[in-house]
């Protein structure tokens, strides 16, 4: 299958090339600087050169590919609203393009705030404070008769040279001199390994039915005290817990994530997929101590 990959070169997606390539799968990945074109051209992937911004070659790439796996996205957290919105309109380019065929694109989405409180499931709806709208953006192009599903991933897709909630956690702990948590610190986090993740990504380019939702989960539920217990330990810095009072101002931009109590099950995904998740979870992961080291 030719497939064209957005994000191909970011910490997700370069794991994805890889599993598609083992898969006999080949491979257009979308770029929009030198460097980008470079390390695809270097991993063995056609360039397509664009930008998510630009409609009118996503709409080029996805007329020429057998399939799409979406993964790019600006992560820009100041202007969130604007970037789900490109992120939307992007969607809608290249979905118009598998209008009247089988050709599948797999979208992506996050599994944190799907529901509070409960462990949430496949058969769930994105949230109403959700703020990307990949969701509904599949959902429409199913409407159409158009292949789409979704892959919702946990906060933690964990791996060397994860730059992403973690790593931000981390950084935090550091210039503030304690690893902390909220409360008792029994809120939960979902996480998965980066390789399990794309193995899920090419299954889901290969088998999944249109409207499909899958969680790309494999820790349903790790306490968020664990996690900063294992960070103050590599870092040599007391463990606190602090009040949803003082929260905001600790944790700042990602305190919605490490306020949330977000347990996430795969049940249905691994059954639909025939996914069964083999590397190591995020605190033997934190333990190897990559993430501490120094940038």
């Amino acid at each position: 299958m030719k497939v064209f990959v957005t994000g191909a070169t970011g910490f997700v997606g370069s794991a994805v090339l890889q599993e598609l390539f083992k898969a006999g799968h080949e491979v257009t990945g979308l770029a929009r600087s030198d460097r980008a074109a470079e390390l695809l051209t270097e991993a063995g992937a056609a360039v397509h050169r664009g930008s998510l911004e630009d409609t009118d070659s996503l709409r080029q790439a996805a007329r020429e590919a057998d399939g799409i796996i979406h993964l790019g996205f600006i992560h820009d957290f100041s202007n969130y609203e604007a970037a789900a919105e490109i992120d939307r309109l992007a969607i809608e380019a290249m979905g118009s393009e598998l209008e009247g065929t089988d050709k599948p694109i797999v979208l992506t989405s996050g599994a944190l705030m799907v529901a509070s409180g409960r462990v949430a499931t496949e058969e769930d709806q994105a949230s109403a404070h959700a703020t990307r709208h990949s969701e509904t953006a599949a959902q429409a192009l199913v409407q159409r008769g158009v292949n789409a599903s979704v892959i919702r991933l946990a906060p933690s897709v964990h791996d060397v040279g994860d730059h992403g909630f973690v790593h931000t956690l981390i950084t935090i702990a550091r210039s503030k001199g304690i690893s902390a948590y909220i409360g008792d610190g029994t809120n939960r986090w979902c996480a998965v390994h980066r390789l399990d993740a794309a193995v899920l990504f090419r299954k889901a380019l290969e088998h999944a039915a249109a409207g499909t939702m899958l969680h790309g989960v494999d820790e349903e539920a790790i306490p968020f005290r664990e996690i900063a217990e294992v960070v103050g330990q590599e870092l040599g810095l007391p463990v606190v817990s602090i009040s949803a009072d003082e929260a905001p101002e600790h944790f700042g931009w990602i305190y919605f994530a490490v306020a949330a109590d977000a347990p996430v099950s795969s049940k249905l995904t691994r059954e639909q997929m025939d996914w069964t998740p083999v590397h190591h979870g995020l605190i033997a992961d934190l333990k190897q101590g990559h993430y501490f080291e120094q940038d």
